[in-house]
């Protein structure tokens, strides 16, 4: 069937000829936008787009659904490259600790942060953990997300994280978003290890490594290399094991302190460097021209009241940036792509233009997927929504605890 969605007030992020991979520099602050528009869907992928008085003849189409949309506009869906949504409970308590002076680091010493999730994620059956999960995908759906990475890293233990990829596998399979599976086994080091890091990076390598690439569940290796964590020593050590296997290296990076973990990420090419709260000019320099994207986790820094990725510096330096939700018990409890773009305005000085990239094209790429999601192209997925009525697109960043979203559509069908 097709679907003709007609009278667009603005069709948004469109790419005419030779779509890009990515946006950087300069660049991001543009974006190609067409009035009083038409998108027609082929099952589930762009068909075309253009002007209303370019619609073609479609009089002899068998399955045709039209929807007109007068007023209002059209983007592609968000693309979401940096989630931990799979996970079981929730820890407001540390949400109030935080709230009385306690930072991220004293509680995670006290048992708390990501130990306390992996405690319960331990006691959370499969089923469970996928009914938790099911729902916030289902939330950000809604919330105009269409495409998504998920980490393990909440089980900390071979059986554990098994247990959260088998449950990425398995949303990949009964939804309709595009999911990307990243193994996170070195997000923390189980007490059980307290007293011995190297053992525990010892038993990721020999032992996690290869069954989770055995098993093919996962599409990337991802490793918290950070002060307080993992080391550049031991992440070198699990990043090359992963590529051995096949699994291309995203790195948290550069959250705490200047850890070495973007050098350390363009080494390896990694698709995505993550957090990125201390960044210089050594790390920028280190950026460019290299085929890692600089990803940014403004909710994070939000909830924690850490201190903002230097965004404006890297864009006037000619590097691409993107924008992640970063969803999370601990530090980031929202997957709200939309707020994100408030935030990267308002904390991070981007124009509107610059938070649509950072959030469609740039990290469609920051999750190996800007081929075919993060913009209006043709041949592309046809994963978007259809807005309310709305003046301009600087009101959807603007307007940032509205719900201004009518309608979703992903892999061709309306949700």
């Amino acid at each position: 069937m097709k679907i003709l969605i007609k009278n667009i007030k603005k069709l948004v992020q469109v790419e005419q000829d030779n779509p890009k991979l990515f946006v950087a520099g300069k660049d991001m602050s543009c974006i190609q936008t067409i009035d009083n528009a038409f998108l027609l869907i082929d099952e589930d992928k762009i068909e075309d787009f253009g002007s209303m008085n370019s619609i073609p003849d479609l009089s002899n189409v068998d399955e045709l659904k039209e929807i007109d949309v007068t007023g209002r506009m059209v983007f592609p869906s968000f693309c979401d490259s940096h989630t931990h949504l799979v996970y079981a409970g929730s820890r407001e308590i540390e949400y109030i600790d935080k709230i009385k002076g306690l930072s991220y680091e004293e509680i995670a010493k006290r048992g708390g942060g990501i130990l306390n999730s992996a405690k319960l994620l331990h006691n959370t059956s499969e089923d469970d953990l996928y009914e938790q999960s099911l729902q916030r995908i289902n939330e950000i759906k809604k919330l105009g997300t269409g495409a998504v990475e998920i980490k393990s890293g909440y089980g900390l233990t071979l059986e554990d994280e098994l247990k959260m990829l088998r449950v990425i596998k398995r949303l990949k399979e009964t939804t309709p978003l595009t999911i990307k599976a990243n193994f996170l086994g070195a997000h923390a080091v189980p007490a059980e290890y307290k007293n011995n890091q190297s053992g525990y990076v010892d038993s990721i390598i020999n032992e996690m490594i290869p069954v989770v690439a055995s098993e093919e569940l996962a599409d990337y290796i991802d490793v918290f290399c950070d002060k307080g964590f993992f080391t550049v020593e031991e992440t070198d050590r699990i990043l090359l094991a992963g590529m051995k296997y096949g699994l291309r290296a995203k790195i948290h990076a550069n959250e705490l302190d200047y850890s070495g973990g973007i050098q350390l990420g363009v080494k390896y090419n990694a698709l995505s460097v993550d957090h990125l709260e201390y960044v210089g000019e050594d790390e920028i320099n280190a950026l460019k021209n290299s085929d890692t994207m600089p990803t940014v986790l403004p909710g994070a820094a939000f909830f924690l009241g850490m201190k903002f990725a230097p965004v404006r510096e890297m864009i006037n330096a000619g590097l691409p940036v993107a924008l992640a939700s970063d969803y999370n018990p601990g530090s980031s409890p929202s997957g709200n792509m939309k707020f994100i773009m408030s935030l990267g305005c308002i904390n991070y000085k981007m124009i509107t233009e610059e938070v649509i990239n950072a959030t469609t094209i740039n990290t469609a790429y920051a999750m190996g997927v800007s081929d075919k999601l993060g913009s209006i192209a043709r041949g592309k997925i046809a994963n978007i929504f259809v807005t309310k009525e709305i003046p301009s697109i600087e009101f959807m960043p603007y307007s940032y605890g509205s719900d201004l979203i009518e309608m979703v559509i992903l892999n061709g069908e309306i949700q």
